[in-house]
């Protein structure tokens, strides 16, 4: 196979893979669980896939991490990924689908700008331009809503908290140095389920899906999103050049903004697509600062 069949290849199966994960707010609303017994069952139904994908690709390093230190980072990660998810389960419940995923992707330039602060990186041009552009965009998605209530606005400011937590996460996973990306994948989805079922019993008593389809779309979710959409863009994204990455993981607002509007009938007023598709070059530009990651 030639090596431009091959790059096409690969960048199917990651915008596959983000549109996948694009999918998940539709699992989320249909789910008659508290968004923290959502999580919980997102990551518990995903670990036997999970598990299966681990001793196929890893064979005898299947499960096991270089260090009892990075055992606790990935600890740290995990509680930070499901504070991020549980604060993007519940934006869902208050604000549309298209808002709650497009703002819960600017943790791409969170990323940076850590990289900035934290490691003393030089910001570029390019950053900058993209930071402009997101939050351009964000603040003319709310200003430009077609529905301005309080709880649109707290749906808003916790999908902007999720990712901050979200960019938390991946940056103390890039700190994992040469682990196996599906190791920690199933690790941080075996911690993030432990810490989902602590806030899920702090958050409610009900805690089983009321009927068959109610189990089988939290099921899905697990597979398709969890599993599925994690593990296309894990093995395909260090395969394919930054510049395609970064196009193929906006699948994942596009697909939810789309599927929003047809499923919810959360349609977008024609100045909300204006500034959608600003926020959208916006995070394209910031992925493109963010360093490639590893192979599995």
């Amino acid at each position: 196979m030639s090596s431009q069949l091959k790059s096409a290849k690969n960048f199917f199966i990651l915008c596959l893979g983000a549109g996948l994960i694009g999918l998940a707010p539709l699992f989320v609303r249909w789910s008659e669980l508290s968004p923290s017994w959502i999580l919980f069952y997102r990551m518990f139904l995903a670990l036997p896939f999970l598990a299966f994908l681990n001793i196929y690709f890893n064979r005898s390093d299947a499960f096991k991490l270089k260090s009892k230190k990075n055992f606790l980072l990935v600890a740290v990660a995990s509680f930070a990924f499901a504070a991020d998810m549980s604060a993007w389960h519940w934006s869902i419940e208050f604000t549309s689908v298209a808002n709650a995923t497009i703002f819960v992707n600017t943790a791409s330039v969170y990323l940076v700008l850590f990289g900035v602060f934290v490691f003393k990186e030089a910001i570029s041009k390019n950053f900058i331009l993209s930071f402009v552009l997101t939050y351009v965009g964000v603040i003319g998605l709310v200003y430009f809503a077609n529905s301005k209530s309080n709880g649109a606005l707290i749906g808003d400011g916790l999908a902007l908290i999720a990712a901050f937590l979200y960019a938390t996460y991946l940056l103390i996973v890039s700190r994992l140095g040469k682990e196996s990306a599906i190791n920690i994948i199933f690790y941080t989805t075996l911690f993030t389920s432990f810490f989902g079922l602590i806030f899920a019993l702090l958050e409610s008593s009900i805690f089983l899906p009321s009927s068959s389809s109610q189990f089988y779309n939290l099921l899905a979710l697990a597979i398709l999103c969890q599993a599925g959409g994690q593990f296309f863009i894990t093995f395909s994204l260090p395969k394919v050049k930054a510049s395609l990455g970064s196009i193929g993981l906006l699948m994942q607002p596009i697909i939810a903004t789309i599927f929003g509007a047809i499923v919810f009938y959360e349609y977008l007023n024609f100045i909300q697509l204006c500034f959608v598709i600003i926020a959208l070059a916006g995070i394209y530009f910031a992925r493109l600062e963010i360093k490639p990651t590893k192979e599995i």
